[in-house]
């Protein structure tokens, strides 16, 4: 079975392989400070919760954008598994050209993503990840990584507001019920909830019009089920298309 991990700025997520079926996923905090021993204990112990075993792992693929846990967890698998991970890096096939000024700016996830999305839905296409950040990335019908836009993510601002203004209390992110709020809570939701519909639709217009072409609209990451049921540019929310992204980047380079 493949192990496929993806440590995020905020989360960890992790998924089990069994060929191409996903047959479960957990997700950590990421955690900078957890030691090899306490991150071993914690998967070991997911594992056997869904009647898995480490010893049923012989495969792990890796994707960081958190370089000092990326050795971390090398070491851990290393230690506890017995197998060396692949970690999405330069010199790896990911089958994504990448046509950036700098490619190596890129984040591996985002080049997983690319890799999944295209091999999934084709291209062109418009890759909406909502996590800590809210990023727009661009793939071409050939599936090169064209570029994309970086907005800060909805927990990520709302947090920032929170700890700069003083009279704003820290809200949960659901929708509200109306678009203007009768308390400082629902106008809160309702800014940051609908803000972010009107900005991934804003987003995906421009997008659509620079390229001079109509895409496929793909939305992953945590708030991805949020933000798709209130607006109709999102044709596909696939939570696990990092996962999958991993899981065919490994089956490029073991070939």
């Amino acid at each position: 079975m493949l192990l496929a991990v993806d440590i995020g700025n905020t989360e960890t997520t992790l998924g089990v392989f069994d060929g191409q079926e996903l047959k479960a996923t957990w997700s950590l905090g990421t955690v900078i400070n957890r030691t090899a021993d306490e991150y071993a204990s914690l998967l070991i112990s997911l594992l056997r919760n869904r009647g898995l075993d480490s010893g049923d792992i012989d495969k792990i693929a890796l994707c960081s954008v958190v370089p000092p846990l990326t050795a971390t967890y090398e070491e851990m698998f290393r230690r506890y598994f017995g197998i060396s991970p692949l970690v999405v890096a330069a010199g790896v096939k990911t089958g994504v050209r990448i046509c950036m000024d700098n490619p190596r700016e890129v984040g591996a996830d985002r080049i997983a993503d690319a890799a999944a999305a295209h091999h999934l839905y084709g291209g062109p296409l418009i890759i909406v990840d909502l996590g800590t950040a809210t990023t727009f990335d661009t793939i071409s019908e050939k599936g090169e990584y064209i570029g994309g836009a970086i907005a800060p993510g909805m927990a990520t601002a709302a947090e920032s507001m929170f700890q700069r203004a003083a009279m704003l209390p820290r809200v949960e992110m659901s929708r509200p019920d109306h678009v203007i709020g009768t308390n400082t809570i629902d106008a809160m939701k309702s800014g940051i909830v609908f803000g972010y519909v009107g900005l991934v639709e804003g987003m995906v217009a421009r997008i659509q019009r620079e390229l001079g072409a109509k895409t496929k609209v793909i939305a992953t990451g945590g708030y991805a089920e949020l933000i798709a049921k209130e607006t109709a540019v999102i044709d596909v929310v696939n939570p696990d298309l990092t996962l999958i992204g991993l899981r065919l980047i490994y089956e490029m380079n073991s070939m």
